[in-house]
Order: structure tokens, then C-alpha cells, then sequence
């Protein structure tokens, strides 16, 4: 595994309670582009194509939007996917395959009740993103599939909603969630640790109070996987994702973060009417 301790050694420390980072995602991205080992830029290409992903979202919602320039493609490539995939009836393999079927089948979907682009683009995501060949990782977009699971069933059950109608993916998680809907944990906290702390977030009242719970649980465990080597791939990779958290909190005021959070709410609502102390 290559070593970036000269890069590392280089960068401020950074703590949620930043007010900013220090550099921007996009200032660390261009200088990664001269220092990446090839196997390591690839695990990173897998990081930034998140951004692509949301950015194909609001191209087929709207052709003139702007797009966030932190992803791999251009708006040249964003466009050949989106006309390719529509005019052929296989994935298009100069771009990952689930980006393709989710154009193809966006102008169908989109008619949907209930259905909602970028959540759906989003799960599509992670559940490639966590086949990675990098352990660290992808354990780390497994925990994302499962602790947005986990928060929207504590959500959908104190509503008395139908579980399996808002629950995505597979695995033991989702397994568990489902056999023990009725149980406090969801019968969770024998095996993960953290559900005792992700229980706690879904009970704060204030919703921007919330977000920041979840994201210092996030920042926690990557620092965590990260302890004992500060200079691998993983560490870096550590560094990018804690940069973007608080690149997002920075452009957020207490308004947009309820905004954020009660947008969260709304696509999991469907018809059902929202518990008050979510939206006040």
C-alpha cells in the first residue's frame, strides 16, 4: 500500500467544529492528480463518482443545470451517458453500469408517487461503491447503507409505516431490521456497537442538532479506522470525506440545515403526515 506521508504531514488538522476546511475538496482533488498511485487513484475515482451520480440527477431534471465540477466527468460526458443510455438498450461500458440503467429508466420512474431521483441514485451508489477492493472503504459505504436504513426505520416505525415499503438493499442489517421491527434496537445492539449512539441521534428534537449528531458519529469512526496508519490511502481518503462534511456545514446556516432535514423527511413521508417535532 503507497505511503503518502509527505502529503499528509502537509495538511492541517481539521475538526468538526471548524468553522471551514482549510482547503476545499476541489483545491485537495487537483493536487491528488500528481501524487496518486494508479490502484490508489482508482479507490478515489469511486469517491469523486458520487458526485457525477448527483450530477446526472440534475441533468435529466433539467439539461441547462450547473453541475458540481468535484466529480470525475465532464457535462460532455454527463450528456453522451444520458443520450446513450437512452438510445441503446445496454449499458453503456465506458461508465458504470447502474449510472446508465438509473438514465434509462429515470423518464419512467420519475412518474412514480413516492419514488425520488437522487435517494434513488444515491442507493444505487453506495451499493456500488461497497464492492470496492479496499476494506476500509468499503466497510465505510457499507455503514452509510445501513445507518440511513436504520435512521429512516426508526422514523417509518414511529409513523407506523410499513418498513419493508422504505427500507433498500439487503444484507444483515436490513435483515435484522425487518425480523425485529417491534423490537427498541431492532435486536442491533448485540452486534453493532454504534446503535446505541444512532438511537440517541434519531431522539434529538432539533433536527440541525440531528445532522450533526450523525455526521460526528461518521467523522468519529473514520478517525477511528484510521488511528494507527496516518499516511495510507485509507487516511487520506479519511481526509477527503471529513473535508466535504465540513465543506457542507460551512454553507449551511441553522435555516438550510432544518431546510435539509426536513427535505430528508419529506421523501420519506409519501401521503403520511409527519410526526410535528421533525418539521417545527
Amino acid at each position: 500500500m503507497a505511503n503518502y506521508y509527505c502529503l499528509m504531514a502537509g495538511l492541517p488538522d481539521i475538526s468538526l467544529s471548524d468553522a471551514k476546511p482549510p482547503r476545499s475538496l476541489m483545491q485537495l482533488k487537483e493536487d491528488l492528480e500528481e501524487v496518486l498511485e494508479p490502484q490508489d487513484a482508482k479507490l478515489l475515482y469511486v469517491y469523486f463518482l458520487r458526485f457525477d451520480c448527483e450530477n446526472v440527477v440534475r441533468l435529466l431534471q433539467n439539461p441547462e443545470a450547473e453541475t458540481d465540477p468535484r466529480g470525475n466527468l465532464s457535462r460532455e460526458q454527463y450528456e453522451d451517458l444520458i443520450r446513450s443510455a437512452r438510445e441503446i438498450n445496454f449499458n453503456v461500458h465506458r461508465y458504470p453500469a447502474f449510472m446508465s440503467v438509473f438514465a434509462r429508466e429515470y423518464a419512467y420512474n420519475s412518474g412514480k408517487t413516492g419514488w425520488f431521483a437522487r435517494d434513488a441514485m444515491m442507493w444505487a451508489y453506495y451499493d456500488y461503491a461497497r464492492q470496492i477492493p479496499n476494506k476500509m472503504m468499503s466497510r465505510w459505504y457499507q455503514l452509510n447503507l445501513d445507518v440511513q436504513n436504520i435512521l429512516t426505520a426508526l422514523i417509518a416505525r414511529k409513523q407506523g409505516w410499513q418498513l419493508s415499503n422504505y427500507i433498500q438493499g439487503d444484507g444483515e442489517v436490513v435483515e435484522m431490521i425487518l425480523e425485529h421491527a417491534n423490537t427498541q434496537d431492532f435486536e442491533l445492539g448485540h452486534e453493532y456497537d454504534y446503535m446505541k449512539e444512532l438511537m440517541r441521534c434519531a431522539n434529538t428534537d432539533d433536527p440541525v442538532g440531528k445532522e450533526k449528531q450523525i455526521d460526528a458519529f461518521r467523522w468519529n469512526w473514520l478517525e477511528e479506522q484510521t488511528f494507527f496508519e496516518p499516511f495510507d490511502i485509507n487516511a487520506l481518503f479519511s481526509y477527503l470525506v471529513r473535508t466535504e462534511m465540513l465543506e457542507r456545514w460551512s454553507m449551511l446556516d441553522p435555516e438550510k440545515g432544518r431546510e435539509r432535514f426536513t427535505e430528508i423527511i419529506e421523501n420519506l413521508r409519501g401521503e403520511a403526515k409527519v410526526p410535528d417535532e421533525f418539521v417545527k
